[in-house]
């Protein structure tokens, strides 16, 4: 599984320590996006492998360098490992992502979403997740409960599929639009995973801000409608 992390040395351990008591986890990878807290020593000591960008590149880069990763240690497998991305600030509820692998495993989806049971809020105000879920249903007739979940299994020939994977926290929106359209089958699955809840400060704005204004460009390159609201929007501020 590949875990990307930014700076979270607080909650690290305890997520990839839960990540490890997963079925069939043999292998853990954490991603240090650039991180000036010791979040990657943390995961090491952990038992993580752990791979650096030594500057922030975003989460879509970190899916990547985390694939990566694992397709070098899997060289000598017959068979490439599914891929379960979850998020570092999952802490103790991230043994409860098995449900995610399953159906994966059987078969029978070739990318799956977690739907978060857990009453605690999912990171970006309800603007940035309309703004996700209508255009996923506007590209793909899809609707999606929880857009912005970065909690997903994949295939290794689905997430191949989606490569390059958009830039920062489009990655999600991006990806559930490609792997739709290129005819993978995606499904959620309702799991009780939790993690920390987004605040109200201003940090907490300027990621919001972050997160729509990558999810909005996710979407102009694949919606010409957005594209175009987005250079008219452009205009005006000059």
């Amino acid at each position: 599984m590949i875990i990307p992390a930014k700076d979270e040395a607080d909650r690290i351990a305890a997520t990839v320590k839960a990540a490890q008591e997963l079925p069939g986890a043999g292998l853990v990878v954490v991603v240090d996006d650039g991180s000036s807290d010791g979040t990657g020593r943390v995961a090491r000591q952990a038992g993580a492998r752990v791979v650096r960008h030594g500057r922030n590149r975003g989460k879509g880069a970190a899916m990547e360098s985390g694939a990566e990763a694992v397709r070098l240690l899997d060289e000598d497998l017959d068979q490439p490992r599914h891929l379960l991305f979850l998020d570092a600030d999952l802490a103790e509820t991230a043994h409860e992502a098995a449900p995610l692998v399953e159906p994966v495993r059987a078969g029978e989806a070739d990318m799956t979403i977690a739907a978060f049971s857990s009453t605690v809020k999912l990171g970006g105000h309800g603007f940035v997740v309309r703004l996700s879920r209508d255009g996923i249903r506007r590209a793909t007739g899809w609707e999606a409960t929880q857009p912005l979940n970065g909690q997903r299994c994949l295939t290794r020939a689905a997430f191949d599929a989606a490569l390059p994977l958009a830039p920062g926290f489009g990655v999600e929106t991006a990806l559930t639009i490609d792997l739709l359209r290129k005819g993978f089958r995606v499904t959620e699955v309702e799991v009780p995973l939790a993690h920390r809840a987004t605040g109200t400060d201003w940090r907490a704005q300027v990621h919001r801000a972050r997160q729509f204004r990558d999810v909005a460009r996710a979407l102009a390159v694949r919606e010409p409608m957005v594209a175009g609201q987005l250079a008219r929007l452009g205009g005006r501020r000059r």
